[in-house]
């Protein structure tokens, strides 16, 4: 069988069932099943999913499930878990599961255990964290990164807001001026600790950062280093044992779980680092051995691939009704669009297909009072996920009841519409798709299975499209043209417009 899944008996049948569904609204699908809501909802581990607000069928959902299968992505799976190189491009596994604690406890990796090389990790996270924890003198961290070494650590940090009582972290990634001079004006040298996570130790953003630190705090006594190239780090002047390694099989986007997640140790110590990876873990175990009938993140990927390829619905809406979680979308914007945003499949070829849609969002209940209004009655239709929190880590329950209400509101909204009005402009016909995930609290085990699911959501779609979700190449390009445009002399690869540019920005 081609590897391109639209030669695919299952895409094709999943093609014309498409058509066959045009004209199908939600209303419909409830008033025939008054049970449709116990029928299509899960729940594990404290964590519930509802995706009974889909414009899809029993029939719809059985097809899917034959798209998975014949697209082998149990096989995939399997091959991820077992740490082979995945990541064909790079010839890189992509192991990040074993950071947590999943995956084949035997594998080597160019030589290397890879359990002893997390135990020790995790024996240096411990000690680490421990060690600035306990200096009373440093009341700030500075985190210097950027993608996944900034995105990862901050949304921890920001959800975990109520079980952080270690020093404030300070996330700087824009190479913008501005940024770092901000976070730096209201700190003290002799108060601050800084992290420089690259795993090369190269990257332009985040050395620039650092070196504008590091000529700040005029010592390097308090830096660490979490990277792959060691000796760089030592010649930035970071002392040995304050450099924490990274290895290439572990992705940015899906590094959190590595000595990148050290400033969460740091702000909320690390037993709490410890029960985020155990969450983490109990996703993993529910996506490696549930059958996709009632496997949450794959059937997650399987609606968005129904979306996306067959009804042609271009964006999705992450939306959760929880402050905390503001920073969310964003991380799944990178998680989502930089893994699965690829036009070239993993044999080289050109896609001549939809692969990832655009990803955006924010809380609610600031989202009704933005964009939302185009979800409603815009023209094009916007899938979502709707993030609930049961029980608050505040004791405001009449806020929290309210801002509950009005996420179940929405959803209802969206799917019925409004058919009878005194207006023609208050109509509106609903069948707007939005699937929901309930979370018992915002805790660590909660947020470690909350982004563990949306990983695997992201690798069940890539594998169905036939990309390589753990490259960039595209990034890439952009950092080479960036590092040549800066470079002194000539500039071959510039073009006629990048050269007027740079004039007048020079002038």
């Amino acid at each position: 069988m081609s590897n391109n899944p639209q030669q695919s008996r299952e895409w094709k049948a999943l093609q014309a069932h498409a058509k066959s569904m045009s004209g199908t609204h939600m209303r419909d699908l409830f008033a025939k099943d008054p049970d449709r809501f116990n029928s299509l909802h899960l729940r594990t581990d404290g964590l519930l999913f509802d995706y009974s607000r889909n414009i899809v069928t029993s029939e719809t959902l059985k097809m899917l499930v034959d798209l998975a299968k014949t697209s082998d992505v149990a096989s995939w799976r399997d091959k991820m878990f077992a740490g082979e190189k995945i990541n064909i491009t790079e010839n890189r596994a992509a192991f990040h599961l074993a950071l947590r604690g999943s995956g084949e406890r035997s594998v080597k990796i160019d030589g290397e255990n890879i359990k002893d090389f997390v135990q020790k990790s995790l024996g240096q996270i411990e000690s680490v964290s421990a060690k600035i924890r306990d200096d009373k003198n440093i009341t700030d961290i500075v985190n210097i990164g950027i993608g996944g070494s900034d995105l990862g650590p901050r949304i921890v940090y920001e959800t975990l807001q109520s079980f952080n009582d270690g020093p404030r972290i300070h996330f700087v990634s824009n190479v913008d001026g501005a940024r770092i001079t901000t976070v730096l004006k209201g700190l003290k040298p002799a108060n601050t600790a800084f992290i420089v996570t690259s795993k090369t130790f190269m990257t332009m953003e985040t050395l620039t950062n650092a070196i504008t630190a590091k000529d700040w705090a005029k010592t390097t006594k308090n830096f660490y280093a979490v990277s792959s190239n060691t000796e760089a780090a030592k010649a930035f002047g970071i002392a040995q044992e304050n450099v924490l390694p990274m290895r290439d099989w572990i992705g940015g986007r899906t590094s959190v779980w590595s000595t990148v997640g050290l400033p969460v140790a740091i702000a909320a110590g690390f037993e709490n680092f410890k029960t985020l990876l155990a969450g983490a873990r109990a996703m993993d175990d529910h996506f490696r051995e549930a059958p996709f009938e009632k496997n949450i993140p794959a059937l997650m990927a399987l609606l968005a691939i129904w979306y996306r390829n067959f009804m042609d619905f271009r964006t999705h809406a992450i939306l959760p009704y929880a402050h905390n979680l503001r920073k969310f979308p964003a991380f799944i914007q990178q998680l989502d669009m930089e893994s699965n945003g690829k036009s070239v499949d993993r044999d080289g070829n050109d896609i001549d297909y939809k692969t990832g849609p655009i990803i955006f969002g924010e809380t609610g209940t600031n989202a009704q009072h933005a964009f939302m209004q185009l979800m409603h009655q815009g023209t094009d239709i916007i899938p979502a996920d709707f993030i609930i929190v049961k029980n608050p880590d505040h004791n405001l329950d009449d806020h929290h009841r309210k801002l509950n209400a009005n996420a179940l509101a929405q959803t209802q909204a969206l799917m019925q519409g409004r058919k009878k009005a005194d207006k023609p402009y208050k109509k509106f016909d609903g069948n707007r798709p939005s699937s929901t995930l309930l979370l018992d609290r915002l805790d660590p085990w909660h947020l470690g299975m909350l982004l563990a699911l949306y990983e695997h959501r992201m690798f069940v779609q890539g594998i169905i499209w036939n990309i390589n979700s753990f490259d960039q190449w595209g990034v890439e390009l952009g950092k080479t043209l960036a590092n040549e445009i800066l470079a002194p002399g000539a500039h071959p690869t510039a073009d006629q417009t990048t050269l007027a540019l740079m004039q007048i920005l020079e002038e």
